[in-house]
């Protein structure tokens, strides 16, 4: 039965809250050692405490925020590229096994520049002179690594690429689109801050899955240009090619061009690869 009119609004609304809220619930069952210890954070009282606290959440997020967080940008994906009536839990569990390993290498690397540029800023912070004007750097990298952060989850879920590549492709994606890249990272900000200040029921019912939609939609909209950027080199260098197979036949007194079509492919100017993942098992008819 489809609702019309206001009746259909609300109905869409409830919907959409309903997906909402049980994506996140499932990010938070998933990673809740890292809430757990987080918890913990919240109730120390000494210096010492702190860092060990810390310590541990670096030491556990790696195997349970980053997979959870790479299946929730899953469900993302198939929201935001027009499959809104995906199944929640098999999308949810099926990107949390195939983003796992991915997942868990970019918690221990983003685990290991987070210590180190935490060192560099507390070192460069207590320093004067030029010395001291170096922990400005090291804000300007970690505002980088923390939108290239985004990235990361939204290129895992979404294109075929190795673990380094996907690296690559966050911080270069970060640095070429500073303008959308900003417009993510204000979204997300104030989405984490309301959800700590102002309305805490956010964190455990929306705050993540809202970051993933806002994330991957700024995501898509960057890849959507790359990609009609990359079609038009290619179809420019097809040109190209033609143009030049012509004049060669010309020439040549050939007038027969299969020989130049079959090799055109090779002439093509090297491109990114931005094959879309998709898994095959959603191309497979599901047994009964």
């Amino acid at each position: 039965m489809e609702f019309r009119g206001i009746m259909g609004g609300f109905y869409r609304i409830s919907e959409w809250i309903m997906r909402l809220s049980v994506i996140n619930v499932l990010w938070v069952i998933c990673a809740l050692p890292f809430f757990l210890l987080g918890l913990l954070l919240l109730q120390t009282e000494s210096l010492d405490q702190l860092m060990s606290t810390l310590i541990l959440i670096a030491i556990v997020s790696p195997f349970t925020l980053f997979p959870s967080t790479a299946a929730m940008f899953a469900v993302a994906r198939k929201w935001l590229t027009g499959e809104e009536d995906a199944p929640l839990l098999k999308t949810f569990f099926r990107g949390y096994k195939e983003n796992f390993v991915q997942s868990m290498l970019g918690g221990i690397v983003y685990a290991l520049i987070a210590v180190i540029l935490y060192t560099n800023f507390k070192f460069y912070g207590s320093q004067t002179g030029t010395f001291g004007v170096l922990k400005f750097l090291v804000l300007t990298l970690t505002a980088l690594i923390g939108v290239s952060f985004f990235h990361f989850f939204s290129i895992i879920s979404h294109l075929h690429m190795k673990f380094f590549q996907v690296l690559k492709n966050a911080v270069l994606i970060s640095i070429g689109h500073p303008i959308r890249s900003l417009s993510m990272i204000i979204c997300n900000g104030f989405v984490v801050y309301i959800s700590f200040t102002q309305f805490t029921f956010l964190i455990p019912f929306f705050m993540g899955s809202l970051i993933a939609v806002i994330s991957f939609w700024h995501f898509n909209l960057i890849f959507g240009k790359l990609q009609t950027k990359q079609q038009a080199l290619e179809e420019k260098a097809a040109e190209e090619a033609e143009e030049a197979a012509r004049k060669a036949n010309a020439e040549s007194g050939v007038e027969a061009l299969g020989a130049s079509e079959n090799d055109q492919d090779s002439r093509l100017l090297p491109t990114i690869n931005l094959d879309k993942k998709d898994s095959e098992e959603e191309n497979k008819t599901d047994k009964p």
